[in-house]
């Protein structure tokens, strides 16, 4: 049963990784994707070196990415999209925690979700509206949802930034993909009858008998799932390679992206 969709079109783009820091490295990754692996911090030359400090591994991935996203644009509302967010910050704090140590302010004011997101916006002194959503192997598409919201509302611009990183050992039993770090950004517009490339994401509910037999096939963590791209690097390739269609199964809720042309066709 289809139940909605959203359309768009991306204004500008932008990805950083360990070893994949320009267009064409991650055009050559997206024709033959493999394990991101390191631990080099991005550069964030544009952030004040105060607030760049405070910056964890994978904040400073998302805030590259956006900040070459954005170009100097200001008052653009912004996405945050993290699965797991600075999550080994919040392991060291709980671990003190267990220890009976004191607990850091700082620390804990930067593990929260919307860390990334608030440094941003105080770096660069923009007001605009920002959001950090975390819903598992859905995220993206729901951070779609929620930028093309803000769009429908009028913003002419939303900024979507998606993130992630690996995961620390206390949870690699429980990984059901292939974590590694990565970030990328969108500047996203309304689709209309001008734009030559529009990205449509449409979702569906199965009927009872599908939902049974998803269910019943639904695979065990093996390791199989652990060699499983994360979503963001996933969707990342559908973009990079346009590829025609795309589509996900999750928590037997399914998702359908696809590229469609409508220059000189009606919105």
């Amino acid at each position: 049963m289809e139940l909605g969709g959203v359309r768009f079109s991306i204004a500008s783009h932008a990805a950083w990784a360990p070893g994949l820091d320009t267009a064409a490295a991650w055009a050559a990754w997206a024709e033959q994707p493999h394990v991101i692996a390191g631990e080099r911090d991005a550069a964030v030359a544009a952030m004040p070196a105060m607030l760049r400090r405070r910056a964890g591994f994978v904040g400073k991935m998302a805030l590259e990415s956006a900040y070459r996203c954005l170009d100097g644009r200001v008052g653009v509302p912004t996405v945050f999209c993290s699965r797991h967010g600075e999550c080994m910050r919040s392991v060291d704090l709980l671990t003190d925690l267990a220890d009976d140590q004191p607990l850091s302010p700082a620390s804990f004011s930067l593990s929260v979700h919307n860390a990334a997101a608030g440094l941003f916006s105080i770096a660069r002194q923009d007001q605009a509206s920002h959001a950090a959503l975390a819903a598992g192997h859905a995220g993206v598409e729901h951070a779609v949802i929620e930028a093309c919201g803000l769009l429908a509302d009028g913003a002419p611009e939303v900024l979507l930034v998606a993130y992630d990183g690996v995961l620390p050992a206390l949870f690699h039993e429980f990984e059901d993909c292939q974590e590694q770090p990565f970030a990328w950004a969108w500047l996203m517009q309304a689709a209309s009858a001008e734009s030559s490339d529009v990205i449509a994401l449409s979702w569906a509910s199965p009927d009872e008998d599908e939902a049974s037999a998803m269910q019943q096939q639904e695979p065990s963590k093996s390791a199989t799932d652990a060699a499983r791209q994360p979503a963001g690097l996933e969707l990342l390739a559908f973009y990079l390679r346009r590829q025609a269609e795309l589509l996900r199964t999750v928590d037997r809720q399914r998702w359908r992206w696809r590229w469609q042309r409508l220059r000189g066709q009606h919105a």
